[in-house]
């Protein structure tokens, strides 16, 4: 399928590569240095120049550089090595929205919502999937449950580097996202392989660690 590349996606919550304020954060740095919970709260986003046939939106937030081995996370008087193999970890997966509408902030999540937000039926007719808090949270009694929707940055508070967090905005050729049940964003992106007419992205960064560089 031809994907159009005028299409364009705007926020009013942030700037493409610039950081992220912490009011659409999942954690933020407690006074002692590490982790308290923030406002959670999602950013606003909307779309222009939709291709033609456009049906519905999907959106995902992926997070490219979540450390893969987990010895160093958050551990006191340790850093996360900046070299250390990174992998992608979701924080939001929702579809079936509206091509006409924008995304408002704090319209999907506001607040931390332990054992995590229902779904996956969301606001306005919109269906919410499971983001990797999910599994992150699987073995905390507090706090283990299925997170729908969107749960915002929350990377280690001694990790080296700066996180970046690409929210992608994919307009379809469907009014409903070919997906049933609970589903993951690998669910979504291989459901709607077939039926993107257009694709925009932008990217923030964000970090618990005033001392991460950027990479």
């Amino acid at each position: 399928m031809l994907i159009c590349v005028t299409m364009k996606v705007r926020s009013d919550s942030f700037s493409d590569g610039d950081y992220l304020s912490v009011q659409f954060a999942f954690g933020k740095q407690s006074a002692d240095g590490k982790i308290d919970l923030s406002d959670n709260e999602n950013p606003h986003l909307s779309w222009s120049e939709l291709p033609a046939g456009t049906k519905s939106i999907a959106i995902l937030c992926i997070d490219s550089d979540v450390p893969t081995k987990p010895d160093d996370v958050n551990q006191e008087g340790r850093v996360v090595p900046a070299d250390l193999p990174r992998t992608d970890f979701c924080h939001w997966v929702l579809v079936d929205l509206d091509p006409s509408s924008e995304v408002g902030e704090g319209q999907f999540s506001a607040g931390v919502t332990p054992k995590g937000k229902d779904g996956p039926e969301g606001p306005e007719g919109t269906r919410q999937g499971l983001n990797d808090y999910t599994g992150w949270f699987a073995g905390d009694p507090e706090m283990a449950g299925d997170y729908y929707g969107y749960d915002g940055p929350c990377p280690p508070f001694n990790d080296s580097i700066v996180h970046h967090y690409r929210f992608a905005v994919y307009a379809l050729d469907v009014d409903r996202a070919p997906v049933e049940g609970k589903f993951t964003s690998a669910d979504v992106l291989r459901a709607i392989d077939d039926h993107v007419l257009g694709q925009a992205s932008l990217t923030a960064k964000y970090t618990i660690n005033p001392d991460a560089k950027e990479l």
